[in-house]
């Protein structure tokens, strides 16, 4: 199913074609809908994002939070939430810890972030008493739609982790990887970016890039073909990698991308979607379900993406659960 939306600068380009966000929607569409427990969806853009959702049938929420404001945002979208199951919770924190009980109920197996802060959501997920943690470390993915990029980009970690260490680096690695697999994207060609693509004792990043792809080498990050250090040039483009001599299965055709740190993320998906008209889904990954983060300032297709990302993750963490059981 094609969903035209206008891009951000459609005054001056138009409408334009999102195929990768479309073929997400399709496989996820294709699966049956991902039950997701929606933290104070209590204004006009987190409830949009909700009926959006139902509409194309990748989603059957749960609406955690005070019932007056969500019937409220409700009415002022002229939706009917009659036959919606709606959880009470009195305030966006007690919201939060709700959605959290109901996914470790076994009620859902998702997490949609309404209108609370995202420090509220996450701070019940994270809890060492009562969250959702696992053995993994917590990141987050953007799933980015690039105009003129042949495929779908992974970037992470650009919200969640400051300055991570080597360690958290190994996390954050193995968290996208299994992110593009769900995405069934194959091969997963992980970039380890800094700013160059020689290892220099005085760039940290360049250490830990190399630190990185020896550990896949010894099977410590399984799944992916790793390479690094690469700069953001000869990581996705053929011509720059040949340029410079890079002797690579990565350079030129990385689709994972990890940044250094979450400003370098934070700029490169924020110089994506304003100077190149790309979109960007978002996953929180690590936790025991995964976690949707959309944002106000996100379009249609973004936040529809966002739900097809998470509905995939979930039915690749169904058939892992299925497999162990055998």
């Amino acid at each position: 199913m094609t969903v035209a939306i206008p891009a951000h600068n459609a005054s001056q380009q138009g409408p334009r074609r999102h195929d990768k966000y479309d073929r997400l929607i399709a496989t996820a569409q294709s699966l049956p809908k991902l039950k997701v427990a929606v933290a104070h969806p209590c204004d006009a853009a987190s409830m949009s994002a909700v009926f959006e959702a139902v509409g194309l049938g990748l989603i059957e929420p749960i609406l955690v939070g005070p019932p007056d404001k969500i019937r409220a945002a409700a009415a002022a979208l002229n939706k009917d939430l009659s036959t919606a199951r709606i959880v009470e919770a009195t305030h966006s924190h007690a919201a939060a810890d709700k959605a959290v009980e109901l996914i470790k109920a076994g009620e859902a197996e998702a997490l949609m972030k309404g209108s609370l802060h995202t420090d509220e959501l996450m701070g019940a997920v994270v809890r060492r008493e009562g969250g959702l943690r696992t053995a993994r470390r917590v990141s987050h993915c953007f799933v980015m739609d690039v105009p003129g990029h042949d495929t779908a980009l992974i970037i992470t970690d650009a919200a969640v982790n400051i300055a991570p260490t080597l360690e958290d680096k190994v996390h954050i690695v193995q968290n996208a990887i299994d992110l593009a697999r769900a995405l069934r994207v194959d091969p997963v060609w992980v970039a380890i970016l800094s700013a160059m693509e020689t290892v220099n004792p005085k760039v940290p990043s360049t250490i830990e890039a190399a630190a990185l792809c020896k550990m896949a080498d010894r099977g410590q990050i399984t799944g992916g073909i790793l390479d690094g250090p690469l700069a953001l040039d000869n990581a996705i483009d053929l011509g720059a990698a040949t340029i410079k001599k890079i002797q690579s299965p990565v350079a030129g055709q990385a689709n994972v991308l990890v940044v250094p740190d979450l400003e370098a993320g934070n700029m490169l998906a924020k110089s994506l979607t304003f100077l190149a008209d790309a979109d960007a889904a978002g996953i929180v990954l690590g936790a025991r379900v995964p976690i949707i983060l959309t944002s106000r300032a996100d379009s249609t297709i973004t936040r529809l993406a966002s739900c097809a990302v998470a509905s995939l993750v979930a039915d690749a963490q169904r058939t892992r659960l299925a497999i162990a059981e055998v």
